[in-house]
């Protein structure tokens, strides 16, 4: 049968879903075949496709073997027929002989019995595929920043529109910065991508750590290319978070490189935070000057440690304590998480009073 039309039909297809040409005629072959056997109660039927031509046609199989192998079949297997049976259909068939015979079909019942009978199989073949198309392009992200929109917004939760038919939900609670708006997009981290009968199902954080670590790499080129090294990150989300950072060129300066000129590039990274702070500073070998940025902004005027056990007291002026500390030790609990470090904070009247050498 010539049906050029199907065949732009499928070029379409396969261009608006970005699919592969040969998977579809898969699926329709195998709803067509279905369909044929069905209708006529031929079992050993086939299709075959010429895109060049514009020809599809239905076509019955066989394979010649002998009465005897014939007497063992446990069922009826009408694609195997004798030799005496083979020549009925095609003079020239051989023993061992496999051919193929072309069915005549009315084109009108052809088109019924491919329309009707094979839509239903391509529409659970395109989903399928398009579901591992989708699972395929989420899981070569993982551990990577995307970007999704938001498309609703309840009291608990936010709905992001990842692309490729596939949403993905966030707490509220992650983004209390955010005044959240639909048709937004915000960037999230991809943490984890698991593959269910209904799709990819992919989970996504704002308040995973290593959203700043690619925030960081994608506004600082110093970062992507290695000549800057995040050594630790702490974060409180929506709040506040600390970024331990060191240069592996003497050349360049790993403070400088994040905030970049006038600051502009931690300030890009922070608005996409919607202002969340980003304290940034150097790794040290030394544990007193290691412990001493990591408190900043408090000032820190001597430092005990033991090396290790990698923990250490700062001693700070009895006017920085609370700053040091930070509000419900907040500032103390992200310097000890990116640092690596255990600190104990004392003022110097406490320091004094304990006899610590600082």
């Amino acid at each position: 049968m010539i049906n050029h039309d199907f065949f732009n039909a499928l070029e379409e297809l396969c261009e608006e879903r970005g699919l592969e040409k040969a998977q579809i005629l898969e699926a329709v072959e195998k709803g067509i075949v279905n369909a044929y056997k069905k209708e006529k109660g031929i079992p050993n039927a086939g299709v075959k496709f010429n895109e060049e031509k514009g020809e599809i046609y239905i076509y019955q199989y066989y394979t010649v073997i002998t009465p005897e192998e014939k007497a063992q079949d446990t069922e009826e297997d009408p694609s195997r027929v004798t030799l005496q049976e083979a020549k009925a259909i095609r003079r020239t068939a051989k023993l061992g002989d496999y051919f193929e015979v072309k069915v005549s079909v009315n084109p009108k019942d052809f088109g019924r019995i491919a329309i009707n009978s094979t839509k239903q199989i391509l529409n659970q073949e395109i989903r399928r595929l398009e579901r591992e198309k989708s699972y395929e392009y989420f899981s070569q992200r993982e551990d990577e920043m995307i970007t999704g929109t938001i498309t609703s917004i309840s009291d608990t939760q936010i709905t992001l529109d990842l692309g490729f038919d596939t949403t993905s939900t966030i707490s509220k609670v992650e983004i209390p910065r955010d005044e959240c708006r639909i048709g937004e997009k915000i960037k999230v981290y991809l943490s984890k991508v698991e593959m269910t009968p209904k799709g990819p199902r992919v989970y996504v954080s704002r308040s995973d750590s290593n959203l700043i670590r690619r925030l960081f790499e994608e506004y600082i080129p110093e970062i992507k290319d290695g000549t800057v090294e995040i050594v630790g990150i702490s974060r409180d989300s929506g709040d506040r978070s600390k970024v331990c950072v060191k240069s592996t060129s003497e050349d360049v300066d790993a403070l400088g490189s994040c905030l970049g000129q006038k600051g502009k590039r931690i300030k890009d990274v922070i608005d996409i935070l919607n202002g969340e702070k980003i304290d940034i500073y150097e790794w040290s070998n030394d544990p007193r000057e290691l412990v001493t940025n990591a408190l900043k902004p408090a000032e820190v005027i001597g430092v005990q440690f033991n090396e290790a056990e990698k923990q250490a007291t700062a001693v700070v002026p009895d006017d920085q304590f609370s700053l040091a500390i930070g509000k419900k030790g907040q500032n103390v609990r992200l310097a000890v998480h990116s640092s690596g470090w255990k600190i104990d904070i004392k003022s110097v009247t406490q320091a004094l009073a304990e006899n610590i050498d600082f």
